[in-house]
């Protein structure tokens, strides 16, 4: 056999093992290999696809994020419309719809029931195993061809279990944990929030580069066979054909014989929403009979057969008292609307994020105004309407400053953004939000060094910046307020241990503009010295995979500004370590040398984060429990690793176990 017919052979070999341990990880949530391993088959694969492009299929997983960005989407034209779902609100409404059913069938039928996912519909083709078609619902007529966006997502895969032809519809969505970290990263670089995980997921399968929707971790479940081998009539049954094909489904679909026991389903999960790792709006409920729903048939806009239940709105209505300012640490000036104290979704809301100029303008929010209020997925209070027929006539207009709230320097809006920006490196709005980002556990980790510590110490003139923290001593703090001796002991402490952080951290807090967490480890493992990126030109940086124009233009002109040179120097003097082999791990640590398996939905970690913490910490994370494993940290809706470390014995702790040992080797 010669070496093109072996490494022919050893391409199908990788492409269908790393299709396996997808449809494990993704579809059966029982991950046969740890991500390491997953990474170097890929890298492995990819490397012999660059050698014999000719080899390369659509299906190949190197074939999810292409290297083009999109000029635009074409439209696409649905061969069955996607049809919207009429409405339930209440118990009546649940009721009225089976009897219409009974009455027009004369018989009971099983409704299957299906969380319905806050997330953007899509339709998907496969021809002979393989993807080659994902559209979005549009007008249910027509949508878009965001074929290359889906293949980016993890989730969904490329090539099926078998070699069929199929036509599936779901729903794309982002985890609550994803929308955090991105909205945590937008945040990081001035970019304006998204509202809610729907919209977060909607904004990125409209983006024209596949890489940032490959970046963004979306997921999807998927509830309709349009058409397929081997249809039975059982819908519930058809679904669990798709999910053998490697098509992940809901695991919390229930079916019932009485609308009553629907009913009970439908306030189950109202309650227990906030439990879920992603955001629901509400119950679907189908007649599970595939004849029986031929016989219901449709209206002009909705299938008689089924209905979504759409769950109470968590809203309330309130008033704006006043409109307030808050400058970031890049200048961004920020409009907060402080409300009438209301109760929403179990918690008080009394401010809601305006965002900037446009939205207050769009909605014509005036001070005064009586509002609606919801917490946008259950996270970001927002406004979402003005009750207009309120108002008297007193209520002002809100005009956006041309100065800035804290300094009175010029307020700009530069071109292409939506948010007026303090234009002043020195303002001390700017200096306070940045020592605290400084401080924050994502960059130099200083314990105790909080806001209102960080208030305190610059409205007394003891730092002016980051360099002065270094220069503190114990008889500085101890006569201010909320200080005692072991307090301003523990926090010169805390100041000192931070010297010692490895250089992607100290990037990370400088707060250069663009450059989050991500970011900042790149250049950190491509330069490794401050000096070594400091010297380095706009194409040199451009060069760097994942560094983009806008992150390149903002570290040149960074280091360009003779303020930042001096903040270094000084950083440097004080004994900063500007390496990045300067992180330590403890090797005493009851972590170091052993095999760790994560599982659950940790609260105080992502389970990148979680990772991350335990190799800090010397230990070594695989994707699934076996004999080797030597223990499990447990967070809540654990599932079938849980069991499985139970059945061999393997100890199992919570995730306070790994903030403790954390906090012993800060």
């Amino acid at each position: 056999m010669d070496k093109n017919t072996m490494d022919k052979k050893r391409i199908e070999e990788l492409r269908e093992l790393l299709h396996k341990y997808d449809y494990h990880y993704h579809v059966l949530d029982q991950p046969l290999v740890e991500d390491s391993t997953y990474d170097l088959l890929l890298k492995e694969l990819k490397e012999l696809e660059d050698k014999y492009p000719e080899f390369i299929t659509p299906d190949s997983p190197t074939q999810r994020v292409g290297g083009q960005v999109l000029q635009g989407f074409k439209t696409v034209t649905h061969k069955t419309p996607m049809l919207s779902l009429n409405n339930a609100f209440n118990e009546g409404d649940l009721k009225d719809f089976a009897n219409r059913i009974y009455k027009t069938l004369g018989e009971k039928v099983k409704f299957v029931c299906e969380l319905k996912i806050d997330g953007l519909a899509v339709s998907l083709i496969y021809q002979g195993g393989i993807l080659v078609q994902g559209a979005t619902r549009g007008d249910g007529e027509t949508g878009e061809d965001i074929t290359q966006n889906i293949k980016a997502i993890k989730a969904i895969p490329l090539k099926l279990q078998r070699p069929v032809d199929l036509e599936v519809r779901g729903e794309v969505y982002m985890p609550k944990k994803s929308f955090e970290l991105l909205n945590r990263e937008r945040g990081e670089k001035g970019e304006p929030l998204f509202a809610n995980p729907r919209n977060a997921a909607a904004g990125t399968l409209r983006q024209l580069d596949p890489k940032i929707v490959g970046s963004r971790n979306l997921a999807a479940f998927f509830y309709g066979l349009v058409e397929g081998p081997d249809l039975g009539d059982s819908h519930l049954e058809n679904l669990q054909k798709i999910k053998e094909l490697g098509l992940p489904i809901n695991p919390y679909i229930a079916v019932f014989d009485e609308i009553e026991e629907v009913i009970k389903y439908c306030q189950r999960w109202h309650e227990e929403r906030n439990s879920l790792p992603y955001e629901i709006d509400g119950i679907v409920v189908k007649v599970d009979s595939l004849s029986r729903q031929q016989k219901l048939g449709f209206t002009a806009k909705s299938p008689r057969w089924a209905i979504a239940y759409k769950f109470p709105a968590q809203r309330a209505i309130s008033v704006v008292k006043d409109i307030e300012l808050t400058v970031g640490r890049t200048g961004a000036i920020t409009p907060t609307a402080i409300l009438e104290p209301v109760q929403i979704a179990g918690t008080t809301v009394s401010r809601a994020s305006l965002h900037n100029s446009d939205y207050i303008i769009e909605k014509d929010i005036r001070i005064g105004d009586t509002v609606v209020v919801q917490k946008a997925g259950d996270i970001i209070p927002e406004i979402v309407e003005v009750l207009k027929e309120k108002r008297s006539g007193e209520e002002q207009p809100f005009i956006m400053p041309q100065k800035c709230p804290v300094c009175q320097n010029d307020a700009v809006r530069l071109d292409g953004e939506a948010a007026y920006r303090c234009i002043n490196p020195k303002c001390p709005a700017q200096i306070k939000e940045l020592i605290i980002h400084y401080a924050s556990r994502g960059a130099m980790d200083i314990e105790g060094l909080g806001p209102s510590i960080v208030e305190q110490l610059y409205e007394t003139g003891l730092i002016k910046d980051v360099a002065d923290l270094y220069h503190l001593k114990v008889e500085d703090l101890v006569n201010l307020e909320r200080f005692a001796q072991k307090s301003a002991q523990n926090l010169i402490k805390a100041i000192a241990k931070s010297k010692e952080q490895p250089l992607n951290r100290l990037l990370f807090g400088l707060g250069i503009r663009f450059v989050g967490q991500k970011a900042a480890k790149l250049l950190a493992k491509e330069f490794k010295e401050l000096d070594l990126l400091m010297n380095a030109d706009y194409n040199r940086l451009i060069e760097i995979p994942e560094i983009g124009d806008k992150i390149a233009n903002s570290i040149v002109e960074y280091f360009s500004n003779p303020d930042a040179l001096q903040l270094i120097e000084r950083l440097k003097k004080a004994g900063v370590n500007m390496k990045e082999e300067g992180a330590k791990t403890p090797k005493d640590s009851i972590l170091a040398g052993k095999t760790v398996v994560l599982t659950g939905t940790l609260e105080h970690f992502s389970r990148k984060e979680a990772q991350e913490a335990v190799e800090s910490l010397g230990g070594k994370v695989a994707g699934s429990v076996s004999k080797k494993t030597d223990l499990v940290i447990c967070g809540e809706n654990a599932g079938s690793k849980l069991e499985k470390a139970k059945e061999l014995g393997i100890p199992v702790k919570d995730e306070q176990f790994l903030l403790e040992i954390i906090k012993e080797f800060k």
